[in-house]
């Protein structure tokens, strides 16, 4: 509810310029990384794989018991699945809000402010060099979307939500991808997920949609949620200690019980 507040009637500060800032002069590009890409991939990605995880988990790990609710059985993968999905739009949601609160406060032009903008502001002029002005208008005839747009630099969103939800994949699949048949698939996987967040960061840079501190601050951000989130809500590395307990407890009752039994210099095998 608190992003959607800051997107329709959010206004962010005003902040002025310098006419000699260079940064600001740059051209407009159409984003390499659209925002419907980001959010779709961001966010049905992570979701299909999650749930795919937890079925999997489910049929070939011991089960949980059956949840019920409402007097309905709800099966133990589908319930583990609901969880895991809901902690992951809770941090997605976190980092969207604090993303916006930073851009509404801080209200940083973008690089093609002033090719958007066109203040109505002399820069030729000697007693406008070096000097702050914030008092201007935008001459250019731009949308309202636009004109708060170009004021939205920091941090940047899409570095913020691509580093959350691929890293945050990345850690799951460090959780459930426990097959020992190759280690280097999931390891190629978590680094998919990294390049792709990479690739998004790069892009807003390329695109001259963000200066590369605002997306530095945009990466760290998603990177300290996803963190924090996987490690203190869902605690995924806790719950991946005690998953690998459990195969070392299923292997040492294999090789005990159902396994092969050494007595005696005889060797039986048990079925």
């Amino acid at each position: 509810m608190a992003v959607l507040m800051f997107f329709l009637f959010g206004k962010p500060y005003k902040r002025g310029f310098f006419c000699n800032d260079e940064s600001l002069y740059h051209p407009f590009h159409s984003s390499t990384v659209t925002s419907a890409m980001l959010y779709v991939v961001g966010l049905f990605l992570p979701i299909c794989t999650m749930i795919a995880g937890e079925y999997l988990h489910a049929k070939y790990c011991k089960a949980e018991s059956s949840k019920i609710l409402f007097g309905y059985n709800i099966p133990p993968w589908m319930w583990n699945a609901y969880e895991k999905v809901g902690i992951f739009g809770f941090g997605a949601a976190t980092t969207v809000l604090i993303t916006d609160i930073g851009k509404y406060t801080i209200g940083r032009l973008r690089p093609h402010f002033m090719t958007l903008c066109v203040p109505n502001i002399n820069c030729s002029l000697a007693e406008n060099q070096h000097r702050y002005i914030e008092n201007y208008s935008c001459t250019e005839n731009i949308s309202p979307k636009f004109l708060k747009e170009i004021r939205l630099s920091f941090p940047s969103g899409h570095s913020s939500f691509s580093a959350y939800t691929m890293i945050y994949l990345a850690l799951y699949l460090q959780l459930r991808m426990t097959w020992k048949g190759s280690k280097l698939l999931k390891h190629f996987l978590q680094l998919l997920c990294l390049l792709m967040a990479w690739f998004t960061a790069l892009s807003r840079v390329s695109d001259y949609k963000h200066h590369w501190s605002d997306v530095l601050a945009g990466t760290t951000l998603g990177t300290i949620v996803a963190l924090v989130v996987a490690n203190c809500v869902a605690d995924l590395l806790k719950e991946r200690s005690h998953c690998l307990m459990e195969e070392k407890h299923r292997a040492a009752d294999y090789e005990t019980g159902g396994g092969t039994q050494v007595n005696n210099g005889t060797t039986n095998r048990n079925c």
